[in-house]
């Protein structure tokens, strides 16, 4: 049977997940964070199938979301979204340091992982702290300068009214090099670290090892075990904006589109993401 108690660590409401019968001794850990505008509870099947793995499973709602909101509305939200990713990535370190002080984990054991914005977290988990040790990052972006930047150009070009000076906005991206992937890979440190995302789409997104993406959902299953590799992380977000130009969808909201473009296969991400959770933690 898989508990699923409800907790307060610090200021940060989670779900608490794992099996019964070794609830209360050491494991290893998942931490796994949601998306933009989502909540906890909506990645309970990852948690729930991860718990019946045996690992002990996390799942934490980032701040202006779920039972840490607000009230704020998209709009109001966006400005915030850096901060969001930043407070994150403390948070982390807060959890894991509750379960540590309740002998509830293995310290050497310890994997994150998350969707959209909790992808784009666990890549800056990543690059600041050494105790992680391997990632899952569905639909995150590791290459916080650059995607900044390109939510900024994207903001002007659409003459939207953005709650920030020009120097205000340099300071937060100069705040991001440090969790950027991109600009530190050494921080990787040979750690596996799994992206998923739609392998239909052909672009030059990551240079890495081995063969990433195969243009079908056959081709990268086959591929799974080679995931594990370490990664050489280089996204190049301008290929990624003359796609959409390409396919004539320049217009849409870059944003979105890049969402669109790096989203999962469901059953191919699970069945790569136990792999690669399970390998290098159990």
């Amino acid at each position: 049977m898989i508990i699923i108690e409800k907790e307060l660590i610090g200021q940060i409401p989670v779900l608490h997940l794992g099996k019964e019968t070794t609830f209360n001794q050491e494991l290893p850990l998942i931490i796994f964070i949601h998306g933009f505008q989502s909540a906890k509870e909506h990645n309970l099947h990852y948690a729930y199938l991860l718990a019946e793995k045996g690992f002990r499973v996390l799942l934490p709602d980032v701040i202006h979301h779920g039972e840490r909101e607000a009230g704020l509305s998209e709009s109001q939200m966006m400005p915030r979204f850096w901060e969001m990713v930043l407070q994150t990535i403390q948070d982390l370190s807060l959890l894991k340091d509750d379960l540590l002080s309740r002998k509830l984990i293995e310290p050497e054991r310890i994997g994150v992982a998350g969707t959209s914005m909790g992808g784009i977290v666990t890549n800056g988990a990543l690059a600041a702290y050494e105790w992680i040790s391997a990632g899952v990052s569905l639909m995150g972006n590791p290459s916080y300068v650059a995607y900044a930047e390109l939510q900024m150009e994207e903001i002007k070009k659409r003459k939207v009214n953005f709650p920030a000076t020009d120097e205000e906005v340099a300071k937060v991206i100069e705040q991001l090099k440090p969790f950027d992937l991109s600009l530190n890979q050494d921080k990787l440190s040979d750690r596996p670290l799994l992206f998923g995302m739609e392998p239909k789409i052909r672009l030059c997104l990551i240079n890495m090892h081995t063969v990433f993406m195969k243009g079908s959902k056959q081709g990268m299953t086959r591929q799974k075990e080679k995931l594990i590799l370490s990664l050489t992380l280089r996204l190049d977000i301008r290929s990624v904006e003359k796609e959409c130009l390409r396919q004539q969808t320049g217009s849409r909201n870059i944003y979105c589109q890049l969402c669109k473009m790096l989203k999962y296969s469901l059953k191919i991400c699970y069945d790569a993401y136990t792999d690669i959770m399970m390998k290098p933690i159990i």
